[in-house]
């Protein structure tokens, strides 16, 4: 029986999964938010501060990109590797989250406002090391399917809130200050144990397309799973026993990815032995025909052999040639283009109004008569109409672009022009408006961090996509800062001021949603720029790449 070997990229892809499932933690702020408020005594306005350096530290991840490239360069790969990334993301997520755990029990004396906002900016900077790690390690291992490995990894992530809420409910139930412990700890023992198997493996190992549609598959069951608990969690009160099955089977569906690798390990392994028994028959044969084939033969890195005509060989060559024009370049490179500033815009234009509007959905509910029940059922199922844009974006223009050959940057355009659409639906204000508008937003909101990824590695070169990206990313908060602040606060406090202490009614979210319909529009006007800057690059340039990988 043959040995299996743990040093392929299936098995760096789970390791990578599974390292996002706890990466999340970001997005249970709500749960500890509390107990950090009233131990320290802090106001509504310190905690939000506290908060901002939370947005502040996971999308500033330019160290990590930088951290990545540097360790994986051909000079030091063999010393170092994607796992020196994830251990400078585990030692900041252990101080950061440890460090606010002994101030909120009294194990060090209560810190300063300031000290507290590192604290923070600390725990939330590691989520872009173990972000940066994983994506660009899939991106380079799966090149051919980057928008389908780009959106499973940042599909995790977004469902990785909902997860380790449900470790929560089930270990540490109206326990946070225990749970601040737990984000301390499990991270990092979780990343430390799997981080030394994210490796770069450049090989093709069989059928790539058909085993990362298996991932993908567990990816959408994980998710209907989460989303029928939620909502009985918010219709029945599970007793212990039942959440302890539930969590179980959650468990084992989390375990599932494993069977792929086996069963991925083994077809590779049984097509190895029928060609090696080919090649032994042909030898006893007729030896001068095998050293014959040998001289003409191509064997790709999975160890497969084929037989090119004089066609595949001089397509081989112009293929060479255009991929030689292809370019890697860092940072300050792409800072002097005018795609990297078309992105950065129409990320701020998407990603801010997205955020600002899951920021403001309690409130909207509020203001519009929904009870609290059903405004917190909304932001519960955020998460997962978070993950189906993460990951159905990712998968449908891999499939448009490989089987249409459509620019990836189009579905930019479609996604952020539906996005702003579902601003104008929750505008309206009209009966189940926020309901519809939140579904339409949150899909829309998560399927850019999927193509922007995924764009930013097909434009820029994958040698530096983490460093790219991330800056790219910084257009986040700064366009939440400004919706959510600058327009979506000052519009509702200047409401609220004519009507006394609260607002109630459509005329306090309104405005704040048409203005940011609006800046989602000209976010997809600027990606159909940028859709046609490079609609000739992708036919150039990436399809021909994909050919060329395709045939070995």
């Amino acid at each position: 029986m043959d040995v299996l070997k743990v040093e392929t990229k299936w098995f760096s892809t789970i390791a990578s999964i599974w390292i996002q499932c706890t990466s999340g933690s970001l997005y249970t702020f709500s749960i500890y938010s509390s107990v950090l408020k009233s131990t320290q005594a802090y106001d509504q306005s310190t905690l939000d501060t506290v908060s901002v350096f939370k947005d502040i530290g996971a999308n500033a991840g330019i160290l990590s990109g930088l951290l990545y490239s540097s360790a994986t360069t051909a000079n030091h790969r063999r010393r170092t590797g994607p796992w020196l990334v994830h251990l400078a993301g585990a030692v900041q997520c252990f101080l950061g989250y440890f460090l606010m755990w002994a101030s909120v029990v009294g194990l060090i004396p209560r810190p300063p406002m300031a000290a507290m906002c590192l604290f923070m900016l600390v725990a939330a900077h590691a989520q872009s090391f173990f972000n940066t790690a994983n994506v660009v390690t899939g991106v380079r291992n799966f090149p051919n399917y980057s928008g389908t490995i780009v959106g499973i990894m940042k599909g995790f992530l977004g469902l990785s809130g909902a997860i380790l809420i449900q470790v929560y409910e089930t270990i540490f139930t109206n326990k946070p200050t225990s749970y601040l412990l737990m984000l301390a700890l499990l991270p990092t023992i979780n990343t430390l144990l799997l981080m030394w198997f994210v490796r770069i493996n450049n090989t093709n190992e069989g059928d790539e397309k058909k085993h990362l549609d298996s991932f993908s598959l567990i990816a959408l069951v994980i998710a209907a799973y989460l989303m029928a608990i939620i909502i009985l969690e918010h219709i029945f009160s599970f007793q212990f026993a039942i959440r302890v099955i539930t969590f179980v089977l959650l468990m084992l569906l989390l375990a599932s990815p494993l069977c792929i690798a086996i069963r991925a390990h083994q077809r590779d392994s049984d097509r190895i032995s029928q060609t090696l028994i080919i090649e032994r028959d042909q030898l006893t044969d007729d030896p001068n025909q095998l050293v014959a084939e040998k001289i003409y033969a191509r064997q790709d890195s999975a160890g497969y052999r084929h037989l090119p005509r004089s066609t595949d060989q001089e397509m081989d060559n112009n293929d060479r040639r255009t991929l030689q024009e292809e370019q890697n370049l860092n940072l300050l490179q792409a800072m002097r283009t005018v795609d990297f500033w078309i992105l950065f815009l129409a990320m701020a234009c998407g990603m801010g109004s997205g955020l600002a509007a899951v920021n403001n959905i309690s409130q909207i509910g509020g203001s519009l008569g929904y009870t609290s029940f059903e405004t917190s059922t909304l932001v519960s199922l955020w998460s997962i109409w978070n993950f189906l844009g993460r990951f159905g974006a990712g998968y449908v223009s891999d499939y448009f672009l490989h089987s249409r050959g459509c620019a990836r940057p189009l579905f930019m355009v479609i996604t952020l022009a539906i996005m702003s659409i579902g601003h104008l639906v929750i505008a309206s204000g009209l009966p189940g408006a926020l309901y519809a508008g939140s579904v339409v937003v949150g899909v829309c909101y998560g399927s850019q961090w999927s193509l922007m990824p995924t764009i930013t590695s097909e434009i820029f070169g994958v040698v530096h996509m983490g460093t790219i990206f991330n800056t790219i990313t910084i257009a986040s908060p700064v366009g939440s800062y400004i919706f959510s602040v600058r327009v979506v606060g000052y519009i509702y406090d200047k409401e609220a001021s004519a009507a006394g202490k609260t607002c109630t009614g459509t005329q306090c979210f309104m405005l704040s949603f048409l203005i940011m319909a609006s800046a989602t529009l000209l976010g997809s006007l600027a990606a159909l720029g940028l859709y046609f800057r490079t609609k000739s690059f992708y036919n150039q340039v990436i399809l021909r790449r994909l050919m060329h990988s395709l045939r070995g």
